[in-house]
């Protein structure tokens, strides 16, 4: 029989666990991993890969949660939110989204028309995306058990064959690309809440990334390493788990990192490192050297994407480490998220 290795002792579950930083990876890789230990969880990505029996083609599928509060905020809503983080995990997996199940938590209570809302909000969010809703589940419960609306997501896509995405082929001299401004999301949806005296004219980056992942493929497929979406734990959180999965160095340059005015002086208010904050609607590349002024221009051709940068390079040492460069030459070690600064943003 075989012995479960349980690594994990934290004695109760926190919301930190929840937020996508030390905390979560301490739990999935303590405690779940080891009781659901298989080949297809070895790289812990956003999503698994399935081969086929049809000439070994390969689906990417994924699930995803979705408990935001307020469920409305400038520039989307649960509903809008629960089909693009879907879709976009396949896309980070480099699989163009087929169709996507839902499960809905309604919490007794909750308006109809807010109901209706989000619905119509899922409705367009799949138009836009090129996907169908094609099935899901619907529970009520009790009153103050919910937060009006939680919803539960799955779905499959096609994996495109001309590119093999995975930490593993990371190498020295390779090139980080990021698509656009960092923070918008967590930001936004800080403020929606109201708890806090500030105004910003700030909109969530919420929207379905694959229309640039296929442009990425278009253009520079020989080339493309790796994607992720950074959202819970950030830009910093994403990188580490890179360094950490290819044991290798990410080196950024600070000063390149695209940041609204807007996220950036919210941030300095509150004590927030733009870094760690959620984003929804941009992602990261890494790109072999020979492709990614390739990559990068068509990126920035793409609607949506004028603002891409290239923000960093893959090194050999420190292994397992991200630093971040200044504009004066110094460097400063970007660690994993710890804690919870922004608890349900997505």
């Amino acid at each position: 029989m075989k012995t479960t290795k349980v690594r994990f002792t934290d004695p109760q579950i926190e919301l930190a666990h929840g937020a996508g930083g030390k905390a979560s990876r301490r739990l999935i890789e303590g405690l779940l991993v080891p009781y659901l230990e298989n080949n297809k969880l070895t790289e812990m990505n956003d999503a698994a890969y399935v081969v086929t029996d049809r000439e070994g083609q390969r689906l990417a599928f994924t699930a995803d949660s979705f408990v935001v509060k307020p469920l409305i905020f400038p520039g989307g809503s649960i509903g809008e939110l629960a089909i693009n983080g879907t879709v976009n995990d396949l896309a980070m997996a480099g699989a163009k989204p087929l169709a996507l199940v839902n499960t809905i938590i309604l919490e007794a209570g909750l308006a109809t028309s807010e109901l209706e809302r989000e619905v119509e909000a899922m409705s367009q969010a799949a138009q836009r995306a090129g996907v169908s809703v094609v099935g899901g589940d619907t529970k009520v419960v009790e009153h103050g058990k919910a937060d009006g609306l939680f919803i539960t997501t799955a779905g499959i896509g096609l994996t495109d064959p001309r590119v093999c995405l995975s930490a593993k082929n990371v190498r020295p001299g390779d090139q980080v690309i990021l698509s656009g401004p960092i923070g918008d999301h967590g930001i936004t949806v800080l403020l929606a809440r109201g708890e806090l005296e500030l105004e910003a004219e700030l909109n969530s980056d919420t929207r379905p990334l694959w229309p640039f992942v296929a442009t990425l493929i278009e253009a520079a497929a020989p080339g493309l390493k790796w994607l992720r979406d950074p959202t819970r734990g950030g830009l910093a959180t994403a990188l580490n788990e890179l360094s950490r999965d290819a044991r290798v160095a990410v080196v950024l340059d600070e000063e390149a990192i695209p940041v609204r005015p807007a996220v950036r002086g919210a941030c300095e208010i509150l004590g927030l490192d733009p870094l760690y904050i959620a984003n929804e609607g941009q992602f990261l590349a890494i790109v072999s050297p020979e492709y990614a002024d390739i990559a990068l221009e068509a990126l920035r051709r793409t609607p949506g994407g004028e603002n891409a940068q290239r923000i960093g390079e893959i090194q050999e040492k420190p292994e397992r480490v991200v630093l971040a460069r200044s504009q004066y030459g110094g460097n400063r070690v970007i660690d994993m998220l710890t804690g919870d600064p922004l608890p349900r943003i997505c």
